[in-house]
This record gives C-alpha cells, sequence and structure tokens, in this order.
C-alpha cells in the first residue's frame, strides 16, 4: 500500500545523493584551498538535489519557515561532515601524502548493491573505504540522535554479511556517519556475523507461508504517533479501516532513503 512522502526521507535523499556525487568530482580541480573548495562543492549539490526533488518537497506540505528550517539543517549537517572528511585528509597530509593523493586514498565507492541468494537478502553500502587489507563499511544517516540502535546494528551485520559472502574477505569495521555528529563503528567479529544470520533466518522463518496480513502481530509503539504526524497505516490498525483485499501498488515507489 503507499505510503505518504516523509520530509525525513526525502532530505535523506538528498544528503545522500550529495554525498554520492561529491566523490565523482575530480580532485586535480581542488587548489591549495581545499578546505573552502570542498565546502562550496557541497554546497553546490546541496542546491542541485534541493531544487531536483522539489516536487517531493511540495508533497510533504510544509510551510515556508519549516521548508527554510530543513534545508539550513541539512546544510549544516553536510558542512559537518565536511569539516570531518577534511580533518582525515589533513591527517594524511601531515605524513607527507599531497591532498590529491589523500582524497584519492579516502574516496569509498558508493551505494554498492549487494545481493545474497543463500541468505535471500539485499542491502545497498553507502560507502565501503578500503586502505590496504583494511575495509570498513559505512551507512549515512540524519537522525537526531547518534546512537547505533538494534535496527542500526542489524543493518550494519547484514551488510558485514553480504560484504564476507560476495569477497571471501570480513571488514575490519562497520559504522555509521551520523552527519550531526560524528561517525560511530563496530567490531565485525563472530558475534556480529552470528546475529546478522540469526535474524535473517528468524525472519524468513516468521514470514515464509504467511499470505494474509491478518496473519502478523499488530505491535504498537511511539511511532504509531509521533510528533510529525502518524503511521501511514494507523487507521488501519486503530480505527477500523478496511484493508484492500489486493496490495495496492505505488507507481512511485522506487528505492527511499
Amino acid at each position: 500500500m503507499p505510503t505518504s512522502p516523509s520530509i525525513h526521507l526525502v532530505r535523506g535523499s538528498v544528503a545522500h545523493l550529495v554525498l554520492e556525487n561529491f566523490f565523482k568530482i575530480k580532485p586535480t580541480g581542488i587548489t591549495n584551498t581545499y578546505k573552502h573548495d570542498m565546502q562550496i562543492i557541497v554546497l553546490e549539490l546541496l542546491k542541485k538535489y534541493w531544487n531536483e526533488l522539489l516536487p517531493e518537497f511540495d508533497k510533504c506540505h510544509l510551510t515556508p519557515d519549516q521548508f527554510n528550517a530543513y534545508y539550513i539543517d541539512t546544510q549544516m549537517m553536510l558542512m559537518n561532515w565536511v569539516k570531518q572528511f577534511t580533518h582525515r585528509i589533513e591527517k594524511l597530509m601531515a605524513q607527507g601524502i599531497s591532498f590529491i593523493d589523500a582524497f584519492t586514498q579516502l574516496r569509498p565507492e558508493t551505494e554498492v548493491e549487494y545481493i545474497s541468494e543463500q541468505y535471500s537478502v539485499k542491502g545497498f553500502i553507502d560507502a565501503i573505504e578500503k586502505n590496504n587489507d583494511y575495509v570498513r563499511l559505512m551507512d549515512y544517516k540524519t537522525s537526531s540522535k547518534a546512537h547505533i540502535t538494534d535496527a542500526y546494528r542489524l543493518q550494519l551485520a547484514i551488510y558485514a554479511l553480504l560484504y564476507e559472502e560476495k569477497h571471501n574477505i570480513r571488514p575490519q569495521h562497520v559504522g555509521i556517519y551520523f552527519l550531526k555528529e560524528g561517525e560511530q563503528l563496530l567490531d565485525v567479529d563472530d558475534e556480529l556475523i552470528s546475529h546478522a544470520k540469526f535474524m535473517i533466518e528468524q525472519i524468513h522463518g516468521s514470514t515464509d507461508g504467511y499470505d494474509d496480513i491478518n496473519d502478523y502481530i499488530k505491535k504498537t509503539g511511539p511511532l504509531c504517533k509521533y510528533s510529525s504526524g502518524q503511521c501511514d497505516f494507523y487507521d488501519y490498525c486503530f480505527n477500523n479501516k478496511p484493508i484492500p483485499t489486493e496490495p495496492l501498488k505505488n507507481k512511485d515507489s522506487g528505492r527511499k532513503k
């Protein structure tokens, strides 16, 4: 069934597009004023993708003040990320590495899709960072709180499992760039990989063979209603709105971040 547009998903998509395309630039075009240059590049990318997604923002029915506040908030997040990335570049430059070489060394693979036939699961990894034998998998989040929740931990665990299965190499770390605060990492060990396998098995076991929506137990929680509204399915759960006999197809149901 289709869901209502969400400002958090739309502006999250913008942030991901900015960071994905930032790494497509050629560092040879950046001068000695690299700090300023990288900030300008990110700001221009933000403007570009924000404007491209204006039709999606319009569906969120924001007031002009709310619209501007989200833009400024997203801008601050991305500037915070640029500051962190600049710090990483300067740590390499302090070792005698040029800016171009440092940028190239830190440039990740972005938005890589992984599919596992064995586990019947797939995912898009935002950034795969490699340095010689060191590998870490990172995700970008615009969350207000910099905390790796159980859901985030499972997401990262599955990424580690997918990467190890495909490359026969276990990443040393997985983590999240919380754009408001900074990065947080998890060690990739046997326990984390086992957690991913167990949870995947549990999810498949609890859904296989159950085709009727009424077979699924309602789980109430704080996301049924929240500060900016209520869940799209609230009326189905609490107000006896009839469930469609056939799932409604959302023509806009592409991959949302």
